[in-house]
């Protein structure tokens, strides 16, 4: 700003007062939120949830339309300042207007906003266009007439091929010369959209003295080319750009718009940010690490264990431990920054900031936290567990046990950021946690391990840490006692792990750890450089889609017009009554609904005095059988709040006021088998077919009496009706990653509850995400299923002029959820145009106005305060109320001979129906997923060899004590990583089929159990794969004896323990909120497992306190019948801590291992 001051003094220009107001205001510094900010807060309407929290599936945030607004203000502001409410979510349209950008690419931000949102937002872009010379490329689906007039030019596409480009009002005119004209009260925009395609066309063809015949979109695209519109493009590409015309005088030639410093400050105050609003999982974090060290320092009690060098070896267990745990501890990191991998990708490309900027706070800033849980595991265990008590050698455990925490989770974030997806990162960081502690030197010692693996040894970070913690402990003073060989007890415990270094090796671990903290936070930030974020979502067609396209494509090169076909007087209709099935027409009464929450935080800290907050405020009506009725207002006033209510989805807040169903009182398990709910989110399995979807929902939601052969007809007819037979042999995939597109997710949630034959169907925004001629097949085939008696309700933000007049009656809601209208809409919305212009003040309606656009705008807040009255208020005093408080107490009583809902069972299936058509279903989905499945059976074969490879003969190699140890380490690595690996993958795929099973359950397809049994069975032959791998490369590469019962008891309890693990995941998902919690939890279990397995401490060794929690660990359990299995009989003599021992005699007096157990 002082540059651009300066510049017009030097050249004498006098700026415009107000321009140069705006500004100074908002190059202010030092302010949270500029006066920028605040404005396009305002005119996206965001001010009233500017402080709120956006949340996400399992978190109450703000509405769906209110995060599309949030993404467009993003972009049009940051980076100079960020609202507050940027950093309450990922997935946000108010992101884009506030910068400095003077080119923007918007894709479909409208979608999810009602049609007066929609109007305000692409008036501001104009606006900005036509103000700032800016370029702004809007794609758009359904826009309103009233939008559509705002764009200067229009791209209309097909089939990957421009058909036309130029101005906006000529449009028409191209399409009159090619024969095709729009009628009257038809949207220019939904007419543009269905004039190229096959199935519309002919409606509109205006030369009835011509035969018509297909014109496709080569044809168009030709005529296009030859067009005046057409030859101006090419000449206008045909000049070439001369680079002399660049505003030499420009403020900035930079890619960002701040400096370093500045972009570095912003990053780290919005890390600052995200990790308060995260305290919970680093309060949860240490919380966990004190119940741990509680836990670790009772069981290595010092009273319990003396200075020699059989004690030694329960020391070196114990700092074993203390290095896992907080190597473990990082684990969490890599969730952590996975799921922040999209909105970071998403800043780097718009150029928020560099990566740089993004990495350094992001490790900086984990410092204290590092500090804080070396702090807490030391000052917790170090005394009371016993170590030597020098205050010096204390703090260099501190400072070391520091290093090594730091770089776990440096090592933990270079890794999501290499993987970038949450099952293959995972997966690498399990299989980095075995090869850390595999060469660390503790499992097996350096001596022991194959000469051309040593290096290993030294490029493991933990070795360092055990270097380090082995040096400062053993080499104090109390473990200098000369034993009879001529060696110290710390010499001779060092020597036979391998360790025995000099002292200075401590500080060289610890110029070691803090090397690969810096190598591996390098990595991360050249990972975020320069690799490319994971694919996105792309639309799906058939092979014979594509190959009846190539075809079309080359016949029109060579005929120059199709068979003439007779033109058609009306729009292609399906079929009247093709799928009705058997039903009972149900009418849904409400009266006088009411709905609360609990008043959040931040609205509480800005002075709001109420402890509840109303969303929805005395709601009265009736949908009725036969009557399709729309359900509208503006983003946030409740429409979805209301669904949720009537159809029993709201598991929080509280509700008040009446609900009928038939003229009975509603009982949510039965209504859930009478009733359908196609959500605004489109939550479906990733890993199925399209078909498979709606069959799964037609096996467990049809009447049980309708056999085989009908339900799989009534399944095609909604595929072809909806029009997803050409792609239903098409996996789902994941949104945004892979799989269908926005559009054909739509219609497959509608397939999905439609198939379900109810008498009530509830659609939250159907159309949202659709073009205008998706838009209409999908209400054509609603209106079919509404002529055969059913009651359905929709919510729906943009309707096209078509679309809204296909309803017959209307529900409006207002801010806060209080009603305005309710009632008719009338012919050409004749009813609801004359009941609110007869309202004192209400502008007149224009000709061709779009009666939906028109009355959200007249009904805003904006035009309440102008106009100083309450609609809500007008509506409750009007004749209309009082008809419909009418039509509510007539439905509100059942009808003469009619009878309450029941069913002889709560779900349309039985038992065993349910848990069938789960576990086909989960069979299907687990053979399709090789993230999950082929990564966790290439895991065990790279760790089995790994394993084989490191203990290479090491099975009947039985000499001493170390050698045995070397035996047991083996298992126990592989029954700890393996089982790790297992839990640890399961739970993202469990955490995503949770959200499905959630939404599958309150439709009331199946039980929780028919569920969470499918999900149990379906693992077992994956889990036996995985154990028969395990024994085939580790049995004989290791060594072990060859008998077939050894063998046998080795592969059962290998398979039993990897279950046990599988299933420790999934109850870990079921009781926790959020991957992330599930994920330190998971931890924690890990932790007690591998100290309680009885290998860093023994059975006879624990505290009899503790001693239940042995026998509840299945690790315990697995190392005793392995070890046993394959030792319990062997009576061979080994030395063991200077005696003589029998290896079934070591077992027992050491390990406390019977055979006969």
């Amino acid at each position: 700003m002082m540059e651009i001051s300066r510049r017009e003094k030097e050249a004498g220009i006098v700026p415009d007062p107000d321009t140069d107001t705006y500004m100074k205001a908002i190059a202010l510094k030092g302010l949270k939120r500029t006066l920028q900010t605040d404005y396009i807060l305002k005119i996206l309407g965001l001010d009233i949830c500017a402080d709120t929290l956006v949340g996400n599936p399992m978190r109450r945030g703000i509405s769906g339309g209110q995060k599309k607004r949030l993404t467009t203000a993003w972009l049009l502001k940051f980076p100079k300042s960020y609202p507050r409410s940027q950093l309450s979510g990922k997935n946000c349209t108010a992101e884009m207007i506030v910068g400095p950008n003077k080119a923007l690419f918007m894709d479909e931000i409208t979608n999810g906003l009602d049609s007066s949102t929609a109007f305000q937002i692409v008036s501001c872009l104009q606006q900005l266009a036509h103000l700032t010379d800016a370029t702004i490329l809007v794609s758009l689906l359904q826009p309103a007439p009233e939008t559509f007039d705002l764009f200067d030019d229009l791209i209309l596409m097909a089939e990957g091929k421009i058909v036309y480009q130029g101005p906006c009002d000529q449009a028409l005119k191209f399409f009159e010369d090619c024969g095709f004209r729009c009628p009257e009260r038809k949207g220019v925009a939904h007419f543009l959209q269905e004039v190229i395609s096959r199935k519309d066309q002919a409606q509109y063809w205006q030369r009835p003295e011509l035969p018509y015949s297909y014109m496709s979109v080569n044809m168009f695209c030709k005529k296009f080319k030859e067009s005046y519109c057409g030859m101006k493009l090419d000449q206008e590409l045909s000049d070439t750009f001369d680079r002399s015309k660049i505003h030499k005088n420009a403020v900035s030639f930079n890619v960002y718009s701040l400096s370093r410093l500045e972009l570095l400050r912003a990053c780290t105050a919005r890390e600052l940010l995200l990790m308060r609003r995260n305290s919970f999982i680093y309060v949860f974090k240490s919380v966990q690490l004190i119940f741990i060290a509680f836990i670790t320092m009772t069981v290595f009690l010092r009273t319990r264990m003396g200075i020699d060098v059989f004690h030694a070896n329960y020391y070196m267990g114990s700092l074993y431990y203390a290095l896992a745990i907080l190597l473990i501890d990082g684990f969490p990191e890599l969730a952590m920054t996975v799921s922040r991998l999209e909105a970071f990708y998403k800043q780097k490309e718009l150029y928020f900031y560099p990566a740089w900027a993004y990495a350094i706070p992001a490790s900086i800033l984990k410092l204290p936290l590092s500090l804080l849980e070396s702090v807490v595991w030391t000052s917790l265990t170090y005394y009371v567990i016993g170590y030597s008590p020098e205050v010096g050698r204390f703090f260099r455990q501190l400072l070391l046990l520091f290093s090594v925490h730091l770089s776990s989770v440096s090592l933990f974030r270079f890794l999501a950021s290499i993987f970038q997806t949450m099952v293959a990162s995972t997966l690498a960081g399990s299989v980095a946690l075995q090869i850390l502690m595999l060469f660390g030197g503790f499992i097996i010692p350096e001596s022991s391990m194959p000469a051309w693996l040593k290096w290993g040894f030294w490029v493991s970070p933990i070795t360092y840490g055990e270097i380090g913690l082995s040096v400062n402990e053993l080499d104090a003073p109390r473990w200098q006692k000369i034993l009879s060989s001529n060696t110290t007890v710390g010499s001779a415990t060092l020597e036979s792990r391998g360790l025995n270094f000099d002292g200075y090796f401590f500080w060289v671990s610890i110029g070691a750890l803090l090397g690969f903290t810096l190598l591996f936070n390098i990595g991360f930030t050249l990972a975020l450089s320069f690799l490319k974020p994971p694919g996105s979502s792309r639309a799906i067609i058939s092979r014979e889609k594509y190959l009846h396209s190539r075809e079309t494509e080359d016949s029109h090169d060579s005929i120059k017009h199709e068979e003439t076909k007779k033109v058609a007087a009306e729009p292609m209709q399906t079929k009247n009554g093709r799928m009705v099935l058997p039903f009972t027409p149900l009418t849904l009464v409400f009266n006088n609904l009411q709905y609360y929450i609990d008043t959040p935080v931040e609205m509480r800290e800005r002075g709001f005095a109420q402890k509840r907050l109303q969303l929805l405020s005395d709601i009265i009506g009736a949908f009725r059988p036969g009557i399709l009725t729309a359900l509208m207002g503006v983003s946030g006033a409740g429409k979805t709040t209301l669904m949720d209510v009537l159809c029993g989805r709201k598991t929080t807040g509280y509700i008040e006021g009446e609900i009928k169903v038939g003229g009975y009182p509603k009982v949510q398990e039965t209504f859930a088998r009478i009733s359908g709910y196609c959500e605004q989110t489109d939550i479906h399995t990733a890993q199925i077919t399209v078909e498979e979807s709606v069959i799964f929902s037609a096996w467990l939601r049809l009447d049980p009496q309708i056999d085989s052969k009908r339900k799989m007809e009534f399944v095609n007819e909604v595929l072809e009706t909806i029009e997803l037979d050409g792609i239903k042999d098409s996996l789902v995939g994941i949104p945004g990653i892979s799989g269908l597109s926005t559009e054909q997710r739509k219609r497959l949630t509608i397939s999905v509850e439609l198939v379900a034959n109810p008498s009530i169907i509830f659609m939250d925004e159907p159309t949202t995400g659709l073009d205008a001629r998706a838009a209409a097949i999908v209400m054509r085939a609603v209106k079919n299923i509404v002529d055969t008696g059913r009651t359905i309700v929709c919510t729906i933000h943009q309707p096209s002029i078509d679309i809204f007049e296909a309803f017959d009656e209307l529900v409006l809601l207002k801010t806060g959820g209080r009603l305005i209208y309710s009632g008719p809409l009338g012919h050409n919305s004749s009813k609801i145009i004359k009941y609110f212009e007869s309202i004192p003040g209400v502008p007149k309606i224009k000709s061709d106005c779009n009666a939906a656009t028109w009355m959200l705008e007249v009904t805003s807040t904006l035009a309440e305060a102008e106009l100083g009255i309450d609609f809500a208020l007008i509506y409750r005093e009007s004749t209309l109320y009082e008809t419909n408080k009418e039509l509510v107490n007539k439905w509100s009583t059942p009808p003469p001979g009619s009878s309450d809902l029941h069913f002889a069972s709560q779900f349309s299936q039985n038992r065993w129906g349910q848990f069938k058509s789960c576990l086909w279903k989960q069979c299907l989905s687990y053979w399709r997923i090789p993230p999950y499945n082929l990564m966790r059976i290439l895991y065990t074969i790279a760790a089995s060899f790994l394993l084989g490879v490191l203990f290479w003969k090491q099975g009947k190699k039985l000499n001493n004590q170390q050698n045995l140890f070397n035996a047991i380490g083996s298992m126990y690595i592989a029954v700890i990583f393996l089982g790790v690996n297992n839990c640890s993958s399961v739970l993202q795929y469990i955490a995503m089929e949770r959200t499905v099973m959630y939404r599958e359950r309150f439709a009331g397809m199946y039980s929780s159990w028919a569920f969470s049994l499918a999900q149990v069975v379906v693992e077992i032959p994956y889990v036996l794969a995985q154990a028969i791998i395990f024994v085939i490369i580790t049995y004989p590469m290791i060594g072990y004896f060859g008998s077939a019962y050894k063998i046998f008891w080795y592969f059962y309890v290998m398979f039993c323990s990897l279950l046990s693990y599988n299933y420790l995941g999934m109850l870990l998902v079921s009781l926790t909120t959020n991957f992330t919690v599930a994920a330190i939890l998971q931890s924690a279990f890990n932790a007690n497992f591998s100290l309680f397995a009885g290998f860093l401490i023994p059975k006879p060794r624990i505290p009899k306190w503790w001693i239940w929690l042995y026998y509840a660990c299945p690790t315990s359990w697995a190392l005793n019948g392995m070890l046993t299995s394959q030792y319990g009989d062997t009576d061979k003599n080994i030395s063991a801590f200077g005696e003589t021992k029998t290896v079934v005699a070591f077992l027992k007096d050491y390990f406390g291992f019977h055979h006969d157990q």
